[in-house]
């Protein structure tokens, strides 16, 4: 049995995500005072009480990361699970590169606070959007953003799972492809509270701009693998990381064929860790035979150690 960790990506956050390891570990509170003083911020305030900036792009992924490496560093210290392979959706895959040993806990916080300010910062407010569209296939979306980008650039920017995609781009070819997706039997259609069109090329000057902190930090060898968002394949070198980081900031995040890999190598087991759900929910969508379970409270520990011991 081959287990693997997914890690959270930004739009999990919640407040009060992580408190209770937060008051239960010191480990956990000694965690999030290592990421206050990297990020210059009380990151426990940030947290836990009803700070606006928590969904701020900028602080939302330290924020998330620093929740997920530590909600990880409980399981596998208190529960003695650790991961066969490990993957994460965009930002997450950043908490997998520090849970595989490639990048330090200390290295990624900063990293990640110059990412999500470059993304925040990418399109001008109002002129980027991104969308959900459930329950249309990926080559009709795929059609529908063709033909409207012919005066309005929208792309498909995750591959979450089948029939659950995101949609990416100018604001007003999002909208009109939200209303044509409606047209042709979509179940849903809904914007994404984001700060831009994310995971589309209208980020690559963000992502050029970023490849300079990336160039910055010694990118070490892995201790577990690791999937890539962009590939949708383990990374078989150190050397990959930087440009494959860089370029996943303005490449569509291929989660959905990334799990199907993972399962073609043996994974017989998934379990979100950090805050939120949809993970999880996107992997029961993909293969309803694998084993999947999250974890973001305490109470879940007992649950997942009994899986393992089963």
């Amino acid at each position: 049995m081959k287990t693997a960790f997914l890690f959270s990506g930004q739009g999990a956050q919640y407040n009060e995500m992580g408190k209770d390891f937060y008051d239960n570990y010191s480990e956990v509170r000694g965690i999030f005072d290592m990421a206050s003083r990297q990020l210059g911020t009380d990151l426990a305030e940030l947290c836990f009480n009803n700070d606006a900036r928590l969904n701020e792009t900028a602080y939302t992924q330290p924020a998330i990361l620093t929740v997920s490496h530590a909600i990880e560093h409980i399981v596998k210290t208190s529960v003695g699970i650790s991961p066969d392979a490990v993957a994460g959706l965009s930002l997450g895959e950043y908490t997998a590169l520090v849970s595989s040993g490639a990048l330090t806990f200390e290295e990624a916080i900063p990293l990640v606070h110059k990412r999500g300010s470059l993304m925040e910062q990418a399109v001008p407010d109002g002129e980027g959007a991104m969308a959900a569209v459930l329950g249309l296939n990926a080559s009709t979306l795929a059609q529908l953003c063709k033909e409207v980008s012919k005066d309005s650039f929208v792309s498909i920017a995750n591959y979450n799972a089948p029939e659950q995609l995101v949609i990416s781009g100018e604001t007003d070819g999002v909208d009109r492809i939200m209303k044509k997706a409606m047209d042709k039997g979509a179940k849903k259609t809904s914007r994404l509270k984001v700060s831009g069109p994310f995971h589309t090329k209208m980020l690559e000057p963000a992502a050029h701009e970023f490849s300079e902190d990336l160039g910055k930090v010694a990118f070490k060898s892995f201790t577990t693998p690791v999937y890539s968002n962009v590939t949708a394949e383990v990374y078989t070198d150190a050397a990959m990381i930087k440009p494959l980081l860089e370029k996943q900031i303005a490449s569509s995040v291929k989660f959905e064929q990334m799990i199907k890999q993972m399962i073609s190598d043996g994974v017989t087991t998934f379990v979100q860790v950090g805050p939120g759900k949809a993970l999880r929910s996107f992997v029961k969508r993909i293969d309803r035979d694998v084993t999947v379970k999250n974890i973001e409270k305490i109470k879940q520990l007992e649950t997942i150690a009994k899986v393992f011991q089963s």
